[in-house]
């Protein structure tokens, strides 16, 4: 064994001296040179597997590696095992064991995207921009999307307790979040009086959300609304069909909605209907923080085309397209990797930038934390459950402001009350 290990090192310590002496020309071929780093990582395995304190199996060895190799390339890329790939799988379609929020990685510790609205998450108070610290005590930095996932799912009705820390507040507070199955209701509307402007709520785009949308849609139109909000804060995103369909009914025939661009695949996508939303009807969109995904594929569509004001705040920044690659047809489980990069119709990539809102209209945590109360208190009291929205335009400035587009009744501050100035709604 002893002998191994020298003849390793000695390999290693040889592909070392390469790289002393031969300069950044062959440097950078080697970074290429796929038998040379089939070597090392051969090596490294027999390392693993003979000298490591406990004996570790091939199987896991190999998982580790293939998780390593793949989440280190950007905070979404990741290898699935099999239970893993079935986990994700009800994530996508709707309903899931766990505390319904979506997290992305960042520098090596969970984030929360958003919570699903009607979650424990979203009920327990969480926020877009929370770092999970700790789940049950256990420090999660270093930690999988994966391996977070499933520390904190488990046993419907049992708890998981949470350390978060909120960077807006700079502070760190624990939280108990009970489990529970998440059935997520993808649409909710209503209208708001007097204005008589109708409201819908977009909670994640899953394979029934653009035909819920058109069916809200039409009920709205049937009310001669005067304008139409679409609330897609926190709204983590989902598949990127349904936001193509969604932006669908707001756009006209052979409009493009998003193009996609990788080394593998390159993709523009168009709507292929007519609008169901006729192009005089004004359309505001609510944005913030919480905003990921296929929710700024339609955001950033409608944006472009000005078939719709954005309101709020700078959305969350992912441009990027993952797909779901099976191993040995699924035997295997899975990867999910980012294959190219959305553009919006007028060909803006804003991954970790975020589109920018036309008005913007933003809100400290404290204010949030009111609003959130209030609504929480107003279903409790009416007995309204979490498949149909409670609003609360004086606390929620935000909604406020989005009703005065749709009015002709905003002004930004400093602006005279008598003059006039266009939002670019339903042109």
């Amino acid at each position: 064994m002893q002998k191994l290990l020298k003849g390793l090192i000695g390999s290693l310590l040889l592909v070392g001296s390469v790289f002393a002496t031969n300069g950044n020309a062959t440097q950078d071929r080697e970074a290429y040179n796929e038998y040379l780093w089939f070597k090392v990582f051969s090596e490294v395995y027999l390392i693993a597997k003979h000298y490591y304190v406990q004996e570790v199996s091939p199987k896991q060895l190999m998982i580790n590696a293939a998780k390593g190799m793949v989440e280190k390339l950007d905070p979404y890329s990741e290898y699935f095992t099999p239970d893993e790939l079935k986990e994700f799988q009800e994530d996508t379609y709707g309903e899931f064991g766990g505390i319904g929020i979506e997290i992305s990685m960042d520098k090596g510790r969970p984030v929360v995207v958003a919570p699903i609205e009607g979650t424990p998450a979203y009920k327990a108070g969480l926020r877009a921009g929370d770092i999970i610290v700790e789940i049950n005590g256990e420090d999660t930095y270093g930690m999988s999307i994966s391996e977070v996932v499933k520390k904190i799912r488990g046993k419907p009705g049992t708890y998981v307790e949470l350390t978060i820390y909120r960077p807006d507040e700079k502070r760190t507070f624990k939280v108990k979040v009970e489990r529970a199955i998440i059935h997520v209701t993808p649409v909710k509307w209503t209208v708001i009086e007097p204005e008589h402007i109708g409201y819908v709520k977009i909670v994640q785009f899953q394979p029934d959300t653009a035909e819920k949308l058109k069916e809200a849609l039409k009920e709205l139109l049937k009310r001669h609304v005067k304008g139409i909000i679409l609330d897609l804060r926190n709204n983590p995103g989902g598949l990127l069909s349904q936001a193509v369909a969604v932006a669908d009914l707001f756009l006209p025939r052979d409009k493009v909605v998003v193009s996609i661009k990788g080394r593998v695949e390159e993709r523009t996508y168009k709507t292929s209907h007519p609008a169901l939303v006729p192009p005089n009807t004004k359309v505001v969109i609510l944005v913030n923080r919480g905003t990921a995904s296929a929710s700024e594929i339609v955001s950033g569509a409608l944006q472009d085309y000005h078939r719709a004001v954005l309101v709020g705040e700078k959305t969350f920044g992912k441009f990027r397209v993952q797909n779901i690659i099976p191993v040995e047809g699924g035997k295997y489980g899975a990867v999910k990797i980012t294959t190219a990069f959305y553009y919006t119709p007028k060909g803006r990539m804003l991954d970790k930038k975020g589109l920018t809102p036309d008005i913007e209209v933003k809100m400290t945590q404290q204010e949030w934390k009111k609003l959130y109360e209030s609504l929480k208190e107003e279903r409790i009291k009416k007995h309204i459950g979490y498949n149909e929205p409670v609003l609360n335009r004086n606390l929620d400035k935000q909604l406020q402001v989005a009703i005065e587009v749709i009015s002709g009744k905003y002004h930004p501050k400093g602006e005279s009350t008598n003059s006039t100035s266009s939002t670019g709604v339903g042109r």
